[in-house]
């Protein structure tokens, strides 16, 4: 079972949701990766799950980015570890992790005007930037 707690949400993800496909790890680790299924690839599906409300439904949909399918299933593949019992662990956390940060709502942005004051120093700085960059050119001195 898997929990995210946050302020708002406490969602539980019942086992039933996930399932759990082990298979051969890549890269090193000699006969061991060879011959044992470490990996864990751990599939939620994420679009059809009553477990999730609807605005973390969302958010998670957008943060999952890669690995969800077009189906709309999460898909995460664990094999940093020689076990499988490790990876597992490892697997089940970064989907908590993931849960846990589409639990927090964005901040909305207040739209704010910039003051008088502000103003004038820009136009200030733009004028003296202006005479700085007119006082290059070429100077037609009489000789």
């Amino acid at each position: 079972m898997q929990r995210a707690m946050t302020r708002h949400w406490d969602i539980t993800i019942p086992e039933s949701e996930l399932s759990e496909q082990f298979i051969r790890a890549s890269g090193p680790g000699g006969q061991n990766v060879n011959k044992v299924s470490t990996a864990v690839e751990l599939r939620f599906d994420v679009r059809s799950s009553p477990s999730l409300p609807p605005s973390v439904r969302f958010r998670l949909v957008r943060l999952a980015g890669n690995r969800l399918t077009k189906d709309g299933v999460l898909v995460i593949r664990a094999d940093r570890f020689r076990t499988q019992e490790a990876n597992r662990s490892d697997a089940r956390s970064r989907l908590h992790d993931l849960v846990a940060e589409a639990c927090i709502e964005p901040k909305r942005r207040v739209k704010t005007r910039p003051t008088k004051a502000s103003k004038e120093r820009r136009l200030q700085s733009k004028t003296k930037r202006s005479d700085v960059k007119r006082g290059r050119g070429k100077s037609f001195a009489d000789d």
